[in-house]
């Protein structure tokens, strides 16, 4: 187990993240179509894209044709796509437009094909839209943000159970710790949530029961339209292996355990995407923007690279 300092500068690094952002008014929306000057910011990977509303709301306000919009009204697109909104930005990224690590800045897109270099995906072109909400792809959001805040501490309750079976700990913090664990995730403030989430985590000399760990694997259906696969079940941080020793004739069976690292666990879970445990042979898993070396174990993947909500969000990407 890696120490806590090494951990946390980790962590800092995952903090630091950011994502240039190229961000234009609907031209359905805009008095003046699609001259309307874009909003750009460095946004947090570890944000969440509804935190940039009401700024965005002000900005366009002069150009949009509908003056009585609301920011909790506003919603993102990315190439027509809506953008689930309890997803973090990095997450989104990674999925949608991030560069493939193992191709030397080339993208894949939604059919797996090598698009385009990493320089044209940066700054992210999104859209923002304050009207006509697809309410079949999105939840909606309200004014007082606590539609946002339950999505986020219920997050943190399915992580927290996981990683302790059981959500005492998350379900006995204070209101004012619970409201400061997101306040500190909007804030990008990491030693306030540090402070709080050590509340939650075991410590270092305490495995995990299980390891929060979601994979996704961007799909392209017949439809035209991307969607996504998501996969999960309960990763124990060792898992048992098997030493056969031969004496004689007789074969007998020592159990022992191992740490699981994420070759193994990606191989009981996607064996024909990942045959290998400590090989990518046909993908290759990313979070936050870098390819994740097969022999890490997901317990320390989760403590030093987990999103504010707790889990490690990993998209899978095609190789070749």
């Amino acid at each position: 187990m890696e120490s806590q300092a090494s951990l946390s500068s980790i962590q800092r690094a995952v903090w630091d993240g950011k994502l240039p952002l190229q961000i234009t008014l609907a031209s359905s929306e805009s008095r003046t179509y699609d001259q309307t000057d874009p909003y750009l910011i460095a946004c947090p990977r570890i944000s969440y894209l509804p935190s940039l509303l009401p700024r965005l709301r002000a900005f366009f306000s002069p150009s949009l044709i509908e003056p009585n919009s609301q920011p909790h009204e506003g919603w993102f697109s990315f190439e027509g796509v809506p953008l689930k909104w309890h997803l973090p930005v990095g997450l989104l990224y990674d999925l949608y437009a991030g560069a493939d690590p193992a191709s030397k800045g080339t993208r894949i897109d939604e059919t797996d094909h090598p698009t385009s270099s990493l320089s044209d995906t940066l700054p992210w072109r999104l859209t923002v839209h304050f009207s006509d909400w697809p309410d079949e792809e999105l939840v909606r959001l309200d004014a007082d943000g606590m539609v946002m805040h339950d999505a986020f501490i219920n997050s943190v309750k399915e992580a927290d159970f996981l990683r302790n079976g059981t959500a005492k700990g998350i379900m006995t913090l204070s209101k004012e710790d619970s409201a400061g664990l997101w306040q500190a995730v909007q804030d990008v403030d990491l030693p306030s949530f540090q402070r709080i989430s050590n509340i939650l985590l075991p410590p270092l000399n305490q495995p995990f029961r299980n390891v929060p760990l979601r994979f996704f694997l961007p799909l392209s259906p017949d439809s035209g339209s991307p969607s996504l696969k998501v996969v999960q079940s309960p990763l124990p941080p060792s898992v048992p292996v098997t030493t056969n020793t031969s004496q004689s004739t007789n074969i007998r069976n020592s159990p022992a355990s191992q740490v699981q690292t994420l070759g193994s666990a990606l191989h009981s879970l996607l064996p024909n995407l990942f045959p290998s445990r400590r090989t990518p042979v046909l993908a290759k898993p990313v979070l936050h923007g870098a390819a994740v070396p097969m022999s890490a174990p997901i317990e320390e993947l989760v403590r030093s690279c987990a999103y504010g909500d707790g889990w490690a969000y990993i998209v899978i990407r095609m190789m070749g």
